[in-house]
């Protein structure tokens, strides 16, 4: 009997580990190595633990995850400075991923470095987010963790809207709640329109503005109707992801050198030339003029690859 209740005690415990998952399977990395100033880096061991235990055992959405679910994500912080005592300046890497239908790819959802990221952290401080007061006591002490739930926020929106058509909307809005919010400082930048072309101001603005309404629908079809039909009929599964590029490139045509096109087609050359390197010639063609415009840093490597 004591055995029986020790057992049953065990599955609900896992029951309710399972229950309660969190959304991320998230690693952070924080790299000091180009800071030369006299601090002991230990200092950063303890903060890139902290990120990591906010990142994983915060709830970020009302839904229930199965431990199996959890999106898998990397945050590479890169110090690159201490501008003034417990104040750094770094840029930070973003990576997210998702299982692609009856295979063991994991496709790009996110793959961004965001140059702006300034920060203070004193060793041990308690390191929290508060969507209702993003700023916190210390506006610097607050964009440590705004900025990363920024893109935590990204990140779900992302993956919600690649499993069903604009899913992620609630997602999307979080993160402009965010930059509404944002800490104000002399040492903080990225959250204004005139902070520059590129930045979480104009990435936010960019997926709410109904003006782009198409980046949801091409994201949906890029993943969901594309990627995840590749295994059991590949031709309808290259088809949707071909009209996809050729939603972008409508968008790109009426609004040329958005944001959230360079963020969509970031890290995923490789991916594309996989997809079309087999298609039919007019397809593969068609891909090759698409992917040239769309992506164009990457231009040579489509012209030479889908020829």
């Amino acid at each position: 009997m004591i055995k029986r209740s020790w057992c049953l005690l065990f599955l609900l415990v896992l029951l309710a580990n399972a229950a309660s998952a969190q959304e991320l399977q998230a690693k952070v990395t924080v790299m000091s190595q180009r800071v030369y100033n006299n601090i002991d880096k230990k200092i950063f061991t303890t903060l890139q633990n902290q990120l990591t235990n906010l990142l994983n055992n915060r709830k970020w959405t009302s839904d229930t995850y199965q431990p199996q679910e959890r999106i898998g994500c990397n945050f590479l912080i890169t110090i690159t400075d201490m501008v003034e005592q417990n104040v750094f300046k770094a840029s930070l890497t973003v990576q997210a991923a998702r299982p692609v239908y009856s295979s063991s790819y994991q496709a790009a959802l996110v793959n961004y470095q965001d140059a702006e990221y300034t920060f203070k952290y004193q060793e041990f401080q308690p390191i929290e987010f508060n969507e209702n007061r993003v700023q916190g006591n210390d506006p610097l002490e607050g964009n440590l963790t705004a900025t990363l739930a920024f893109y935590v926020y990204m990140i779900l929106g992302f993956d919600y809207d690649s499993f069903a058509p604009k899913a992620g909307a609630i997602y999307f809005q979080k993160a402009q709640s965010i930059v509404n919010n944002a800490p104000e400082s002399r040492n903080i930048s990225g959250w204004r329109a005139f902070d520059g072309l590129r930045n979480r101001y104009w990435l936010s603005e960019n997926l709410i503005n109904t003006r782009y309404n198409i980046i949801h629908d091409a994201i949906y079809s890029y993943y969901r109707k594309g990627l995840d039909q590749m295994f059991e009929k590949e031709n309808d599964g290259r088809k949707s992801i071909l009209e996809a590029l050729t939603r972008l490139q409508a968008m790109n045509q009426e609004s040329p050198n958005t944001m959230i096109l360079q963020f969509f087609m970031q890290g995923k050359s490789a991916e594309m030339i996989g997809i079309f390197k087999k298609a039919a010639p007019q397809d593969k063609i068609r891909a090759a003029d698409l992917l040239s415009q769309l992506d164009i840093p990457n231009l040579s490597k489509y012209k030479q690859e889908l020829k």
